[in-house]
């Protein structure tokens, strides 16, 4: 774990914490670090004077001290000069990745004063790899300077900023998940921190995704944080979980980045579908999040106009989809499925044909890539689009054995194998035990609809209705889902649509 002094969000962000369980962390952790602070001030110590001009003026203060400690030690000195040596051979010739990549190794530390990377080297981010010979004169150099006395100096100062930046970051997040419709709980397993570190150029907002952990190292400007980088962050946290888990729809989009191979975007989007449509997701919202008042509508078009000139090609369609999201009561985490569902990948191949795009785009915020999940009930439910039906189900019924959270899902997979093998008696089965062990409203409304389905296709009408009726009774309100069970009622079922559509 990092050093680091913790401060939860209080009012709104810790209320909604309060209501989790023992066993799920914070949606929001506001903290400082000694880990980030040792290592930006020591590439201050090198020659690092990124916005020096504009710093708070415990930057200032903390650069003298250090100074100070290297001129009245000789062994201080000479760590500094190794150190700073190491930092000059290894300056990047884009001057934009210099704090970056010092950023990305102070997360992947361990505390003082050894300074040990958490993982193994191969595990650790690439830029970080390039500068991981830092660490031992880090080490030294922090022995050597009494770099532990500085920060014991400095962490009254650092504790005022985040209580200055308390009510303004609560209210952000408040006002994001009331837009999103998102629980109140916080997340089980996952982690979204932020660290207040001056010691960087101010306005410099670094953030980063280490599989279900989110990081921001951002360096306050006066009185302010840049909260629209925040939430974009924040977005990504909470929206990228949604995109990975829908393996299947992913493969169906994957046509639509042949679109964008002229389009002036990082590489990674136009190599990654999950990646291309989760930032389409997020840039649509914060349009639609954009602040009202005159010409509000204008400005939000032509942000999503921006936008897809950039190459977001899906901005426009999750825009429109968004429209319509605020007027039902369902939140985003059930929406996504609809959103997907409904998506017209040749309309949207057309429309993207048609854009002339850009030769700028702005730096993606969140670094680190979006890494697919090996869910094997999401390859299960690939291999069922590759109609490899034994594969599918091998690893359905691996899961339903185990007899855990994610049987139901299981059961309902193997149903729908069953289904499409025309084994009639084995499909029955496998959605009533579906039935008998799911929580998921949306899981027991879709073993309803494909039970209703067999019994349509057995010419047992009166069954079949009595299964959409009790799909509609499932408390599975989501468009999709309700439509399936509504036309099941007003017409027999007569043939499957395609695997790769359903759910």
């Amino acid at each position: 774990m990092l050093v680091s002094r913790r401060f939860f969000l209080p009012g709104v962000v810790c209320l909604l914490a309060s209501f989790a369980s023992a066993q799920q962390t914070p949606k929001v952790e506001l903290q400082i670090s000694e880990s980030v602070f040792s290592v930006i001030t020591a590439i201050n110590a090198c020659g690092y004077n990124d916005g020096l001009n504009g710093s708070l003026p415990v930057r200032e203060q903390v650069r003298k001290a250090v100074a100070s400690a290297i001129q009245q030690s000789p062994a201080a000195a000479s760590a500094a000069r190794e150190m700073c040596a190491f930092y000059k051979e290894h300056q990047p010739s884009d001057p934009n990745r210099d704090l970056s990549q010092y950023v990305s190794l102070a997360l992947s530390l361990n505390g003082p004063p050894e300074f040990k990377p958490r993982g193994k080297e191969a595990d650790l981010p690439p830029d970080t790899n390039y500068v991981l010979g830092f660490v031992p004169l880090l080490a030294h150099f922090y022995t050597e300077t009494h770099l532990h006395d500085a920060w014991t100096r400095v962490q009254p100062v650092y504790a005022g900023l985040v209580d200055t930046y308390n009510e303004p970051l609560s209210k952000m997040i408040l006002q994001t998940d009331l837009y999103l419709k998102n629980p109140i709980s916080g997340y089980l397993g996952r982690r979204f921190v932020i660290y207040l570190e001056p010691m960087a150029g101010p306005g410099q907002v670094n953030a980063r995704d280490y599989g279900d952990d989110y990081f921001l190292v951002e360096s306050p400007t006066g009185d302010q944080l840049r909260m629209d980088q925040i939430r974009h962050t924040y977005l990504h946290f909470t929206l990228d979980p949604l995109v990975l888990k829908r393996a299947v729809a992913m493969k169906r989009l994957s046509p639509l980045l042949r679109t964008v191979q002229t389009a002036p975007l990082e590489e990674s989007f136009k190599t990654d579908i999950t990646l291309l449509v989760t930032e389409s997701l997020i840039r649509a919202i914060e349009a639609r999040l954009e602040p009202g008042g005159k010409d509000a509508d204008a400005k939000r078009e032509q942000t999503v106009e921006d936008d897809m000139s950039e190459g977001y090609i899906l901005t426009r369609y999750f825009y429109d989809a968004l429209v319509k999201f605020e007027q039902e009561p369902t939140g985003l985490k059930d929406a996504f499925g609809d959103f997907l569902y409904f998506l017209d990948e040749g309309k949207e191949e057309k429309r993207a044909r048609d854009i002339k795009f850009g030769t700028k785009t702005q730096a993606e915020v969140v670094k680190g890539k979006v890494r697919l999940q090996e869910d094997p009930l999401d390859v299960a439910e690939w291999r069922i689009g590759q109609n490899d039906y034994d594969g599918a189900a091998k690893l359905a019924r691996e899961i339903a054995d185990k007899k855990n959270e994610d049987s139901p899902r299981a059961y309902l997979i193997l149903g729908r194998i069953a289904t499409l093998q025309k084994d009639k008696d084995e499909a029955i089965k496998d959605f009533e035990e579906a039935l008998r062990t799911a929580k998921d409203p949306r899981l027991i409304a879709w073993s309803h609809i494909y039970l209703g389905r067999i019994y349509d296709v057995d010419q047992e009408r009166d069954m079949a209705v009595k299964h959409y009726e009790a799909a509609l009774r499932a408390g599975d309100d989501t468009p999709q889902t309700k439509a399936a069970a509504e036309r099941g009622l007003h017409t027999a079922y007569e043939r499957r649509p395609s695997p790769e559509r359903e759910q």
